[in-house]
C-alpha cells in the first residue's frame, strides 16, 4: 500500500461513516496496536468527525504508547506540539463535516420547496393498492397471501391497508 502498511495489518469499515463511533474495523485496529506502534490513517476524517471523538481516540493511543500517522505526518499524542496539531486538525475535520451537513440540509430544503423531494414512493401502484384493498375486503385472503400475491412484505401490506383506510376516512 502507498502508506507503507502491510496488507494483513489494514483494518477497514465498509459502509460506515466517520460519524459512527461503533466501527468494528477501528475497534480491531485500536485493539491490535501495541506500545511503540504507529496507527496509520489516510486522513483524519476517516478516523473521527468530531473533536471529542478524535480526542478520545488520541487519549486511547496515548495510554497505549502509540503514535498516529495521518497520511505521511506522524503525531505523538503524548507530545504537547503533536497534541496541539492533532486537536487543530480534528477541529477542521469537524468543521468540514458540519459544513457538509448544513449544505445537505439547505439543498434538501430547496428541493422540498420546489416539490422535487417527495420521499420514498409506495412499492405498489395506485391500481395495485386498490386491488389489494378489494382482495382484503373479500375476507378470502390473509395478509401473508396478499404479500405473496403482490411480492411485497407483510409490513407493506399493512401500510397499504392503513393508507387506504386513511383515504376513506374524512
Amino acid at each position: 500500500m502507498e502508506l507503507g502498511v502491510a496488507e494483513d495489518l489494514i483494518y477497514t469499515d465498509h459502509g460506515l461513516t466517520g460519524t459512527n463511533r461503533a466501527r468494528p474495523g477501528l475497534d480491531q485496529a485500536l485493539a491490535a496496536v501495541r506500545d511503540g506502534d504507529t496507527l496509520v490513517v489516510p486522513k483524519l476524517d476517516r478516523l473521527a468527525r468530531s473533536v471529542p471523538d478524535a480526542r478520545a481516540i488520541a487519549d486511547q493511543l496515548e495510554t497505549k504508547g502509540v503514535k498516529l500517522a495521518l497520511g505521511a505526518s506522524v503525531y505523538d499524542p503524548s507530545d504537547p506540539m503533536g497534541k496541539m496539531f492533532f486537536n487543530i486538525l480534528a477541529t477542521f475535520a469537524e468543521f468540514e463535516s458540519d459544513l457538509i451537513r448544513m449544505r445537505t440540509r439547505e439543498g434538501m430544503a430547496i428541493a422540498r420547496a420546489k416539490g422535487k423531494l417527495r420521499g420514498k414512493q409506495p412499492k405498489l401502484s395506485e391500481k395495485q393498492q386498490k386491488e389489494l384493498g378489494r382482495m382484503h375486503g373479500t375476507g378470502e385472503y390473509s395478509i401473508s397471501d396478499l404479500a405473496e400475491v403482490f411480492a411485497v412484505s407483510r409490513a407493506t401490506v399493512y401500510r397499504t391497508l392503513e393508507r387506504l383506510r386513511a383515504k376513506e376516512a374524512p
